[in-house]
């Protein structure tokens, strides 16, 4: 967007505090347009925390953020019909990250957060007079099954999804497709988001920080099996890539109305991220590789018992050769300096990340009991 357009803006995210992806866009968007004003919608249930989260940042960025009670998947986003109407009129830009992702969801909530959630959102789009854009956060991982090369023009159901996360996602998207003719849409589909690439940072240990922590569990010297087949392109992304890259994206107006890959154009096997995470964590790399049926069981080789808490979709995901292509990416951003970091460069930093999570947690419990023994001088 230029200045001109930028100045002033009224932006609605949702998903805040909820996900990483919504708390990292929120500064994102505070730090690159210093007029912008955001709103952030935010169920009842987190309005606390996510209030919180202003009050942690610089005041400059925090006071122009305001937390909006509502729902994105209540009818017309839990607000009354004045306030609905009234946000419908001032919002000039909408975010749309909020999702179900998480391993383990019902059927029932995914649908709820991720189809329902869409469509109240398009409604809003769809009753603003002044909308500019809306920004939808999808995922590559509505590709879900197929197999070869998925382009970002087509959104095409596959021949089964590994779980109701991407199904329900995929119908989100199919919902805001729909609508493209009439409201001005960027689609933006990341691949499996990991942590910082700096930091590591995550909200959720899903996906490949499975495989760290079944790695630093496990014994030193064990030599740990790969789940799935080990030779398919494993294709992650940090979070800080998806953000910078989601955001310099939208930011042009070439991007309405197309969708963007948010990927690694040149991902490693599933085998040797798996090598640089056992690496990392100063174990022997993987021997062997055990079918994806088989790992979804639970192990009985002593050490190998967290196998079994590895979701099948993950597993499923490490036996699917997909290749995401990401022309209009990259088309969008030549020129901006933004590039997908190796993941030679940050797995380390991941590891490194669960190792420091896991101490602190060991310390807490180790601090629990020493405050239970002064409690209880009996013993």
């Amino acid at each position: 967007m230029s200045d001109r357009d930028s100045a002033g803006r009224t932006v609605l995210l949702t998903g805040f505090p909820n996900t990483l992806l919504a708390r990292r866009m929120l500064r994102k968007i505070l730090e690159n347009e210093p007029t912008a004003r955001v709103l952030c919608l935010s169920p009842e249930a987190s309005v606390e925390s996510a209030e919180e989260e202003l009050v942690a940042m610089p005041r400059a960025l925090g006071e122009r953020a305001e937390v909006i009670r509502g729902d994105t998947a209540d009818m017309d986003l839990g607000l009354s019909g004045k306030a609905f109407l009234e946000l419908a009129a001032s919002v000039d830009v909408i975010h749309h990250c909020a999702t179900a992702s998480y391993a383990g969801i019902k059927r029932d909530q995914a649908e709820r957060v991720n189809v329902t959630g869409a469509g109240e959102i398009l409604e809003l789009a769809e009753a603003s007079d002044r909308l500019q854009q809306l920004i939808f956060w999808s995922s590559a991982l509505v590709s879900g099954k197929r197999e070869g090369r998925v382009s970002e023009s087509e959104l095409v159901r596959p021949p089964a999804f590994p779980s109701v996360v991407e199904e329900t996602r995929y119908r989100a998207e199919h919902v805001v497709r729909e609508a493209m003719d009439h409201v001005p849409t960027t689609v933006l589909r990341p691949s499996m988001i990991v942590g910082d690439s700096q930091t590591g940072e995550i909200d959720r240990m899903e996906g490949p920080y499975l495989l760290i922590l079944l790695m630093l569990s496990s014994p030193v010297d064990l030599r740990v099996p790969l789940p799935g087949r080990g030779d398919v392109p494993l294709n992650i992304v940090p979070i800080d890539y998806v953000v910078d890259a989601g955001y310099a994206i939208a930011s042009d107006p070439r991007s309405i109305g197309r969708t963007f890959h948010l990927v690694d154009e040149a991902p490693p096997t599933a085998r040797r991220i798996f090598e640089l995470i056992a690496e990392a964590a100063g174990r022997p790399g993987p021997v062997g590789s055990l079918p994806t049926q088989v790992a979804t069981a639970l192990l009985r080789t002593p050490g190998l018992e967290r196998f079994s808490h590895i979701p099948r979709a993950f597993l499923e995901q490490l036996a699917t050769e997909v290749i995401y292509d990401a022309r209009n990416a990259r088309e969008l951003l030549a020129g901006t300096g933004i590039e997908c970091p190796k993941a030679a460069s940050y797995l380390t930093v991941m590891v490194d990340y669960v190792r420091s999570q896991q101490q602190q947690k060991a310390n807490a419990r180790r601090s629990t009991h020493v405050v239970d023994d002064l409690d209880d001088p009996l013993g």
